[in-house]
């Protein structure tokens, strides 16, 4: 009789990771009690217990911050970039030195397993400061003519879903182009941001080049207005893209905003079924899908629709949802009961509109935020699921006919951050490549990464590139 391979548990060690009681901003090189005094929790989403007592920035908070940016940026900026290149070198290193303590930490504060903290987030983190290092003291060639300006403070602002992640997008090309930061975390997963902070003291880095501000909403508001910032970057979502850019509009500051997706995941019918299944699963449930440029939509041809379809639910029925620290988990826990009330909602939205949903077997934890990986069949692109961005483990799937029909279905969206192409066929990926509006195109593979390729996006996806030579210009007046 076949039984099911069965999985002893493997979990990671808690004691890597030393979490303080609480934690204050980290203001010109100090950690600081925040001026009114304020303070806020952040919880572990896979057991629900508090991690940490964090402080609240508020708008004498941000002053000070912003003040010891522009201190600091005098004499950052004046420095050779073989200088600079030096600092961002050595916490590239000291990344590398603690990544095992910061995937554990981004674990429990995100609530995403531990594999993908391990062995995604933490190489790429410490990958964009070594690459931005080696652009340092080469920005006269990189294409923005000679002797390209820093523009001066930058405000960021970043998502919960890649907190370190994020962060590193962020700040590594900023200080590579003679910049400094004022960094606000999202309010659920401030605790890697302020190891940061101690990273950078580690590192030696001058006091007020990079400054940490956890706090709500309004805290990031208040930043990205802030009449002595020079630049704002963020990623989040659409309508707080819109916000900002409404907010920033008739001043002179330069913007990237990283915004939404429904990015499209297209089968043709001579792809390789198991490797598209594989693909479909990166695609849509890595970090519980909740992810920008997640494959939400799957385009699948319809001569080899069923036979996908049954692969890949047999696939679905093997993922492993529970603990985030145990190194066989495939499903983590939902950022925020916020979160998962929402997915909860879109969801039932489909049912409720005739889709027809399927959700994978898994026995759900008693504690904490959780969600089964599910796909709906019977889509048209008239249900919400296949227009409105879920941010959760939710695959809407679509048929097509035609390649000419699967690129209308897929540019069918008011967004455009990314794309997935699935063909034996050079030549289809090229011609369909072509005509996709999305910023990221991939080809047989999804949601890879690499510190020298641009990524971003057009429409209500935002504007604006991240990464690779491109995301210098953005820090730099030419």
């Amino acid at each position: 009789m076949t039984m099911a391979f069965e999985y002893a548990p493997a979990p990671e060690s808690r004691s890597v990771v030393d979490i303080a009681p609480n934690y204050g901003l980290f203001i010109d090189g100090e950690f600081t009690e925040a001026a009114d005094g304020k303070v806020f929790k952040t919880v572990s989403p896979s057991t629900e217990e508090v991690l940490s007592e964090v402080a609240q920035a508020g708008a004498e908070d941000v002053d000070r911050a912003v003040n010891a940016a522009r201190k600091a940026f005098e004499k950052w900026s004046a420095l050779p970039g073989s200088e600079r290149a030096k600092y961002l070198f050595r916490i590239a290193r000291i990344i590398q030195e603690r990544s095992r303590e910061l995937a554990v930490l981004e674990t429990l504060d995100n609530g995403k397993p531990i594999r993908e903290t391990r062995d995604a987030d933490l190489p790429l983190v410490a990958a964009h400061f070594f690459y931005y290092a080696g652009w340092a003291d080469k920005l006269d060639h990189a294409g923005y003519g000679a002797n390209p300006q820093p523009l001066g403070v930058a405000g960021q602002v970043i998502p919960w879903n890649f907190p370190l992640l994020m962060l590193a997008w962020k700040i590594a090309p900023a200080l590579a182009t003679g910049n400094t930061v004022v960094l606000k975390p999202a309010e659920t997963t401030p605790l890697s941001a302020l190891f940061f902070a101690d990273i950078c003291r580690q590192a030696g880095l001058p006091r007020g080049v990079v400054n940490i501000l956890p706090g709500y909403g309004e805290t990031g508001a208040t930043l990205v207005a802030h009449p002595d910032v020079n630049k704002v970057a963020f990623t989040g979502s659409t309508a707080v893209g819109k916000a900002i850019a409404r907010s920033i509009a008739g001043t002179d500051k330069k913007v990237t905003l990283e915004l939404g997706g429904k990015g499209a995941n297209i089968v043709f019918d001579d792809a390789p079924i198991d490797q598209a299944v594989e693909g479909i699963v990166s695609g849509i449930f890595f970090n519980q899908g909740q992810v920008c440029c997640a494959g939400s939509r799957l385009l699948v041809q319809e001569s080899i629709q069923d036979e996908l379809l049954d692969s890949l639910k047999r696939r679905l029925s093997t993922l492993r949802l529970g603990d985030p620290l145990d190194k066989n988990t495939d499903i983590g826990a939902i950022n925020s009961a916020e979160q998962l009330a929402r997915i909860t909602a879109l969801t039932e939205t489909g049912e409720a509109e005739g889709a027809e949903r399927w959700s994978a077997p898994c026995e759900m934890p008693s504690s904490g935020y959780w969600f089964a990986p599910t796909l709906f069949t019977n889509v048209t692109q008239a249900h919400r699921i296949a227009r409105d961005e879920i941010f959760g483990p939710v695959l809407s799937v679509l048929s097509f006919r035609t390649p000419d029909e699967a690129v209308a279905k897929a540019n069918n969206s008011q967004y455009g951050l990314s794309a997935g192409i699935w063909t034996e066929k050079g030549s289809r990926i090229l011609a369909v490549a072509g005509k996709l509006r999305a910023g990221v195109v991939w080809a047989n593979t999804f949601n890879k990464f690499d510190p020298t390729s641009p990524f971003g996006g057009y429409k209500e996806s935002g504007f604006g590139r991240e990464g690779g030579r491109h995301g210098l210009e953005a820090y730099l007046d030419v």
